[in-house]
């Protein structure tokens, strides 16, 4: 399978690359400081009309895919990863979502105002006590009239406390397990829905994340998406792409921690020259730029494979994109800390918050244990 990218993708790779490096990067210490959602660049995204980056042109999307997804994803991660984290919530979970599972009433309704920026996107999955064992949520929709009824709440909710869409998960048969599960599109604005804690968190802290909270929250039937019991469908259809999307982060965030290591090691004078003349840098250079490599070739396979029609069969390759990438990205973050020395620990210099930012790539949008549990299940034929 050839991944080089078409002169097109080259284009859109270097000029978010440059965006990135002059408009976001600069920004990245101040908003980890306070724990802001990044306004100024999610602006500029929607003004490069990229917020519905897969979202059809007649609803104002760019209609491009998910190889073009991986990249903007890619560049924004270089520079920062909590306003790739912020972006790829709004125009993948949510956006993404909706377009694959929509009515035409919904799309028509939704996907402006969400690829203008006009209103910013989320998903809302996980509970108190559903994590990696998602189908045991106890967030309740019940029927009544043309209308569902909501009662429970969402926790560590990405995008949460600034969010005006969720695609929002709910059990409408408590008995039927993962085939009692639906999905729906809730607005702020209904009755019921609010927003409880935000979170402070170790790293992604420019990406605000919280609670919401659902109290006879009344969802108009027609928010149902897809069909009654089938959210289960909803959601496997977009996890491998969510992961790989993931895995591309991932990539992202070990790269500029590589690149800023690199540098500063030909910079760094020690006994009397740089430091990069030294084995053991030398080593440690040469294992990160192959993890990177090879980051690269897992994680555009997987997008390759999806922009090919090919998600059923991708299962295997997101879970190694998500493992191996999350994986690379807490070793070299950790590597270049190690590489700028008393520096590195300092937020003066970036890896600091890349090292920080790191570890939730093992945790969120499944679990490194998770990740392994598919491949095994996969290999053993289970």
């Amino acid at each position: 399978m050839m991944l080089e990218f078409t002169e097109e993708q080259k284009m859109l790779r270097d000029t978010i690359r440059t965006f990135a490096e002059k408009e976001v990067a600069p920004l990245a210490y101040e908003i980890d400081r306070d724990e802001r959602f990044p306004t100024e660049s999610f602006n500029k995204l929607k003004n490069m009309g990229l917020l519905g980056i897969t979202a059809p042109v007649d609803y104002g999307g760019a209609g491009a895919g998910y190889t073009e997804l991986c990249i903007v994803t890619e560049e924004l991660s270089v520079a920062c990863l909590s306003t790739a984290a912020s972006w790829g919530v709004h125009a993948c979970l949510c956006i993404d979502n909706i377009r694959r599972n929509a009515t035409q009433e919904q799309l028509r309704k939704y996907l402006p105002p969400l690829c203008e920026g006009i209103k910013i996107g989320g998903l809302a999955m996980t509970e108190p006590s559903a994590g990696s064992d998602v189908m045991s949520m106890r967030l309740r929709a019940d029927k009544k009239g043309d209308s569902y009824i909501l009662n429970g709440s969402k926790i560590f909710i990405s995008n949460g406390p600034v969010g005006d869409v969720f695609v929002v998960y709910a059990k409408t048969d408590m008995e039927k397990g993962a085939r009692g599960v639906s999905a729906f599109i809730v607005e702020k604005e209904f009755p019921g829905f609010s927003r409880g804690k935000k979170f402070e968190k170790m790293g992604w802290r420019g990406s605000p994340t919280g609670e919401l909270i659902f109290e006879d929250c009344r969802v108009p039937a027609k928010n149902l998406l897809g069909r009654e019991n089938s959210g289960a469908l909803v959601l496997m259809s977009g996890l491998n792409t969510e992961r790989v999307c993931l895995g591309a982060m991932s990539l992202g965030l070990a790269r500029g921690a590589y690149e800023c290591a690199l540098q500063y090691a030909k910079e760094r004078v020690q006994f009397g020259r740089p430091i990069a003349s030294f084995q053991l840098i030398q080593a440690k250079l040469a294992e990160m730029a192959m993890e990177i490599e090879l980051s690269h070739l897992i994680t555009y396979k997987g997008a390759k494979m999806a922009d090919m029609g090919l998600h059923r069969n991708m299962n295997l390759i997101a879970s190694y994109a998500k493992l191996y990438t999350a994986r690379a990205a807490m070793r070299i973050t950790t590597e270049a800390v190690q590489i700028l020395g008393g520096y590195g620990y300092m937020k003066e210099f970036p890896v600091e918050r890349m090292m920080r930012d790191a570890k939730l790539q093992q945790i969120g949008g499944g679990t490194d244990e998770v990740q392994m549990m598919i491949i095994a299940r996969d290999i053993l034929g289970l």
